[in-house]
Order: C-alpha cells, then sequence, then structure tokens
C-alpha cells in the first residue's frame, strides 16, 4: 500500500525484487524480514510495527503530509493488513521542532485548523507550526498508545541535516522491519 501527498494507490500485486517504488509519503507491509525505510531532513519520520500481527509501516510526515492525514493513513492501511492500533508501537526521529519551525501566521492558522496540536511559537516568539506534536496528536487519535519521540531537532543539532538550516541537501533515513 503506498501513499503520495495523502492520496492512499491500492496495489494487490506484490512489488517485484529490485523494482522501484514510485515517489510517495508512506508505505505498509505484511511481509516479514522487508526494511521499509523513510528519507527525511526536517520533515517528521514515522516508524511504526505491530509485531504480533508482522505489520510495519513507514511515513515521511512534513507539513502537507500532516494536514493530508499521511499518518492516520498510514495506520489504517496497517489495520487493513491485521495491526492493531492498540500493539502499534510507533517512532519519530529527528525532525525540526515547533521552536523553530517558523511559517506565516496565516499557516499556522490553517495547519492548526485541521490539527489543533501542531499550532507553535517559535523560541523568538513568531508563528510556528510542531509538525512532531501534530503526528503524535494524529497517533494518539488513531488509537496508537506506544509513540516515542526522538528530543532531537534537525535545525538545532549539527550532527543532522537540515535544509532550514543549512540550505545544502541531505537526507537522514529511517529503518523499521520485523523478522
Amino acid at each position: 500500500t503506498r501513499c503520495t501527498a495523502g492520496t492512499w494507490r491500492w496495489s494487490t500485486a506484490p512489488v517485484a525484487a529490485g523494482a522501484a517504488i514510485p515517489s510517495v509519503d508512506a508505505v505498509v507491509t505484511a511481509r516479514r524480514g522487508l526494511a521499509l525505510a523513510v528519507l527525511t531532513a526536517d520533515c517528521t519520520p514515522v516508524l511504526l510495527a505491530d509485531p504480533v500481527a508482522g505489520v510495519a509501516g513507514a511515513a515521511h510526515a512534513g507539513r502537507p503530509g500532516l494536514v493530508a492525514g499521511v499518518v492516520p493513513a498510514a495506520v489504517e492501511a496497517m489495520t487493513a493488513l491485521g495491526a492493531d492500533p492498540a500493539r502499534i508501537v510507533a517512532r519519530t526521529g529527528p525532525a525540526v521542532c515547533g521552536r523553530c519551525y517558523e511559517v506565516p501566521a496565516e499557516m499556522r492558522e490553517a495547519v492548526a485548523e485541521v490539527v489543533p496540536a501542531a499550532w507553535a511559537e517559535t523560541s523568538w516568539g513568531t508563528p510556528a507550526v510542531d509538525v512532531v506534536a501534530g503526528v503524535h496528536a494524529q497517533l494518539a487519535e488513531a488509537g496508537v498508545a506506544h509513540a516515542h519521540r526522538s528530543p532531537v531537532c534537525t535545525l538545532e543539532s549539527r550532527d543532522h541535516f537540515s535544509y532550514r538550516r543549512d540550505r545544502v541537501t541531505g537526507r537522514l533515513a529511517g529503518y523499521v522491519w520485523l523478522d
């Protein structure tokens, strides 16, 4: 199952070994041993697993994906494959934090209309969006009780890529799989 820009594309055929998957915001699988990856810089990587059902997922949640509901859609797709949200363990990785993700006030309000938990203010007092907080609110609303977040802000940490900070493209990779 694949998602891009909030639109799910369902496929009943397995992906052939070595075949490229088009650019998408989320992938889920019930195939044990298949590693799923998500590449991010400042956006929020979300890794999901239900070890009992043998279902895993990986999602890329930037501001547009947060508003489009990519993470709840990934949980829903995992549920369709036999996962139980109460058993899903979720982990968000390093991402730009709400203290640093400055946006125009109108953008903050538009995001907060859809995901109120994402409303934020920068550490210097300007409008911001907290995508990580928004993702965790969506996970809780979807019934995912075991959600853990990285304390790392990519903009604040020189050990992590941040396009917002450096204007240089680099990527962090997050992987999830079940044996």
